[in-house]
């Protein structure tokens, strides 16, 4: 990533840096919302949030309600989420108006239609919570076509910010890894609250590097997979992997060569947890973490034995904390 601007261009609000977003928020228009658009951003700012997406169910009509909310602390992404028969997924970065056809299912060849059409609007597309446990929510189309998987969805049906249908998402994404790794490509991961009821916004977020607060630079954050997901603004990771004198950062790639890897993680704000470190070999080392919520942690390796390296930080009831998306070596 670039040093900060001087001057940001034109639309971008901030320079270059970290930005907490949540990318799945409904208001009253959506069914089991209870918030409006305006309270919504103000929970968002006491949260931490620098930015979000309004994702109504297969509507665009609060899009100019949502719009007038954004100011220079908070970005409003605009988008909506495509409630089909047999799956949700996220339209993030829509023009103002439109909206994505949602009445099909995954017999009926309309999907990747559907993802274009996004694509060409300049938009992002989420698989939304793969594994959840209701009618038409568990996600049945392939991710072929997909930006980003959404692994870690929020706690509006459960009253827990980590559920099984989370656990089940985070395993499936991460046996894709090594495969499209391989292959010159991967699906990053990201989270969101799925906020319908007050208290629940950015549990969890997405932590994006951008070159500035601007929808066009957090959609390129995002798809780049140079995010890690919080639980909440009180969480913080540092994450870097260095070998030979370089070194590179999340959803970044480091020419390691022959030379040891070494991956060093700061991690505050989750007291008594546990870390682990994941490749393509699973969770190849964990360490539990001190009672000050602040640790540092390094574990090395080669590329030889590791195609990619990513971090879980678990509290001490088990729930995810911290997760990365994976810094790949080569």
């Amino acid at each position: 990533m670039a040093e900060p601007d001087s001057a940001p261009p034109s639309g971008t609000r901030r320079g270059s840096g970290w930005y907490r977003g949540d990318c799945h928020v409904h208001s009253t228009v959506s069914s089991g919302g209870e918030l409006t658009p305006g309270q919504l951003v103000a929970d968002g700012r006491a949260a931490g949030l620098d930015f979000l997406a309004a994702t109504e169910h297969n509507t665009s009509g609060t899009h100019d309600v949502w719009s007038r909310q954004a100011d220079d602390d908070l970005l409003v992404i605009l988008g909506q989420e495509v409630v089909t028969r047999t799956g949700h997924w996220l339209a993030v970065g829509l023009p103002p108006g439109h909206v994505v056809d949602w009445r099909y299912g995954v017999g009926d060849e309309a999907i990747d239609r559907r993802l274009d059409e996004v694509h060409r609007a300049g938009g992002l597309c989420v698989a939304a919570h793969p594994h959840a446990p209701y009618p038409s929510g568990t996600f049945m189309y392939p991710y072929q076509g997909f930006d980003v998987v959404e692994v870690w969805n929020g706690p509006w049906s459960s009253h827990v910010p980590w559920q099984a249908d989370n656990e089940a998402a985070l395993a499936e994404w991460g046996r894709s890894l090594a495969a499209g790794i391989g292959h010159g490509g991967w699906r990053p991961a990201m989270g969101n609250s799925d906020t319908h009821l007050k208290g629940q916004i950015g549990v969890p977020h997405t932590v994006v590097a951008a070159e500035g607060l601007s929808a066009e630079h957090i959609l390129a954050g995002v798809r780049a997979g140079r995010t890690w997901i919080a639980g909440s603004a009180a969480v913080e990771l540092e994450f870097t992997v260095s070998a030979g004198g370089r070194s590179a950062g999340i959803g970044d790639r480091l020419e390691a060569g022959a030379a040891p890897v070494v991956a060093r993680v700061h991690i505050r704000g989750v007291p008594s947890g546990t870390a682990s470190f994941h490749t393509e070999r699973g969770k190849v080392h964990q360490e539990s973490l001190t009672r000050t919520g602040a640790d540092v942690l390094e574990w090395r390796t080669s590329a030889a034995d590791a195609s990619f390296v990513r971090i879980e930080v678990r509290r001490p009831d088990g729930h995810m904390a911290v997760l990365s998306n994976p810094i790949i070596l080569m």
